[in-house]
């Protein structure tokens, strides 16, 4: 019983704005499906204290993923230090590896930018 302009009562979409820590990374995978990966590192507003009394992480990284040509396109021509914004959606990916089952959290990009490249020097 939804119609359009009802507000959907779950929603799964991010959007995130971060300076990339490395160029991205091309893979082809088995199935000869290609995308392209790499980490963004994403300031927190504020910044955690330790049981210790010092400061934690006032960081994130968070692992993205680019599936569609439009994104592979612009992900390809990113640089590590490129400020970037990215909307998509949080996937939990399963993997196998030896004899265990492992996990991993990410965000499949929908939409991808450039907002200030890397200073060269």
């Amino acid at each position: 019983m939804s119609t359009e302009d009802e507000t959907p009562e779950t929603a799964n979409t991010v959007q995130l704005r971060g300076r990339l820590a490395a160029d991205p990374q091309e893979r082809v995978l088995p199935s000869g499906d290609r995308l392209w990966t790499c980490r963004l590192i994403v300031p927190r507003a504020e910044i955690r204290m330790l049981a210790s009394g010092r400061k934690g992480p006032s960081v994130d990284v968070i692992e993205l993923a680019g599936w569609t040509s439009k994104v592979r396109r612009s992900m390809g021509s990113w640089h590590a230090d490129d400020v970037v914004g990215v909307e998509g959606a949080l996937r939990r990916r399963f993997y196998r590896t030896g004899g265990s089952v492992g996990s991993r959290m990410e965000v499949e990009v929908t939409t991808a930018r450039v907002l200030r490249r890397a200073a060269t020097g």
